[in-house]
Order: structure tokens, then C-alpha cells, then sequence
């Protein structure tokens, strides 16, 4: 059996319940940790999975103009698919109110999703505008926050760097809008990936050295 299809049957056969009154939250992390253990035969997979996305995350800082445009693309085609789904339930509503709305709110983000297509560098400028606003009231909402509530130490430290990048985000804009979602995108490819390897490696430490021989 390929391990594509093996994995999702041996999920959809461990015994996990849903919270019920037989069965708590609580008790959920146990049945995780099953699932995990029953998976750490596997690890080969996780490895390499990880190891891949890591050369992505490498490829995507060694070609950072292609990466943002591949970033746009990819939000582009999340909102075409989001404003289709919106439309149709706008369409099968029975309230002519709500409906309108997602109707309205649909073709809008196809509207938007089409032009990012058509256009991603233009877009990759929008997006990152967006984007380094966005982190920048995140961090002053943080340092606010921590301000004013006592909560300082890393909730303040994490809020003034997260500040600190919305600025620097804000301050190069439009010159850096052409890398800087493609940098945010090798990132995250090299933390995710790091994380997949890091689990497959300590799936490979906790099983018998006899069956790591094999």
C-alpha cells in the first residue's frame, strides 16, 4: 500500500472519540500520542518531507522575485475559490439581505483575484502594503497591550519587534514589494520544514535500534 493512501486508513482506524461525556478534551492528547507512535515507523517519510521543504524554502530566498510572484498567485487563486464559494451561497440563501452581501463580497475578491493574476507585481505591491500595515498594528496592539495591562517582558519585546517590522516593511515600500513576500515565503518554507524533519528525526531516535537496522 502506497504511503499516501496508507496513512489516512490508519488515522480513520485508531479509536479516537470525539469530546462526548464519555471521552474529555483531556483526553485527547493520549490518543495523539498514539497515532504518533503507531506513525513512528514512518519517520523515513517525515524526514524527507521536511528535507524538501527546506530546498523549497532554500529556493525561494535564492529566487525571491519568482517566490512573491508565486505568493501572489497563490493568494490569487485562494480568492477566486473564496468569492465562488461565497457566490453560491449567496445564490442558495433565502435571505435577499445576506445574500446580496456575499454576493457582492464574492465577485469582489474574484474581481481582486483575477486582477492579481493578470497583474502580480502590481499586486505583489498591494499585498505588501497590506501586509506591512497589518504587522504594524499587530505590534503597536502588543506593545499597547503589554503597556497597559503589565504584561511586559516578551509580550512587549515581541510586540516592539513585530512594530519594528511593519516599519521597515512600510519604509521600503513600493522598492521592496518585488521580495519581500517571497522572503516571508522562503521562511516559513525552511521553519515548516525544519519542524517536519525535526519530528521525523525523533520519531527515528525512540524506535529499537533493531528496527532502525532493518
Amino acid at each position: 500500500m502506497e504511503p499516501s493512501l496508507y496513512v489516512p486508513q490508519l488515522l480513520w482506524s485508531l479509536p479516537v472519540n470525539l469530546p462526548t461525556e464519555s471521552a474529555s478534551v483531556a483526553e485527547l492528547p493520549d490518543k495523539i500520542g498514539t497515532c504518533v507512535d503507531r506513525l513512528r515507523h514512518r519517520w523515513g517519510w517525515f524526514v524527507a518531507f521536511g528535507t524538501l521543504t527546506i530546498l523549497l524554502g532554500v529556493a525561494a530566498l535564492l529566487l525571491v522575485v519568482s517566490a512573491t510572484i508565486a505568493s501572489v498567485y497563490t493568494i490569487a487563486i485562494f480568492l477566486i475559490v473564496a468569492g465562488g464559494v461565497e457566490v453560491s451561497m449567496g445564490i442558495t440563501s433565502r435571505s435577499w439581505g445576506r445574500s446580496f452581501l456575499w454576493i457582492v463580497g464574492g465577485i469582489a475578491y474574484i474581481v481582486v483575484g483575477a486582477f492579481a493574476l493578470a497583474k502580480p507585481l502590481i499586486a505583489a505591491a498591494a499585498f505588501t502594503l497590506l501586509l506591512g500595515a497589518a504587522i504594524l498594528v499587530t505590534g503597536v496592539i502588543r506593545v499597547y497591550t503589554a503597556a497597559h495591562l503589565g504584561k511586559g517582558g516578551s509580550v512587549l519585546f515581541a510586540g516592539i519587534v513585530t512594530a519594528l517590522v511593519g516599519f521597515v516593511i512600510l519604509f521600503g515600500w513600493p522598492a521592496n514589494s518585488f521580495i519581500i513576500l517571497g522572503l516571508l515565503l522562503g521562511f516559513d518554507l525552511l521553519v515548516w520544514g525544519a519542524s517536519w524533519l525535526i519530528l521525523g528525526l525523533r520519531m527515528r531516535a525512540r524506535l529499537p535500534q533493531t528496527r532502525i537496522s532493518e
